[in-house]
């Protein structure tokens, strides 16, 4: 398998991932929630939420540095 087919295949299982992270993050925050002018507390993100947090960043930056090599390499 050449590096091509390699970060092609990567590039769609980071996609997943991220998708599915960020569906876990938005649950209970609907729409109309987001819009109207009700503002809750603020709180910090602790334990398994943060955790969720950090990866979908570390996840979104592999994403961005494996779109730039796909480039690189097509």
């Amino acid at each position: 398998m050449n590096l091509l087919a390699i970060t092609k295949v990567l590039q769609f299982i980071l996609s997943v991932f991220i998708i599915i992270l960020v569906l876990i993050q938005s649950k209970g925050t609907g729409l109309a929630r987001s819009f109207s002018g009700f503002s809750s507390f603020y709180r910090t993100r602790r334990g398994l939420e943060k955790f969720i947090f950090i990866l979908t960043i570390v996840l979104s930056i592999a994403f961005v540095a494996n779109s730039l090599t796909l480039v690189l390499l097509s």
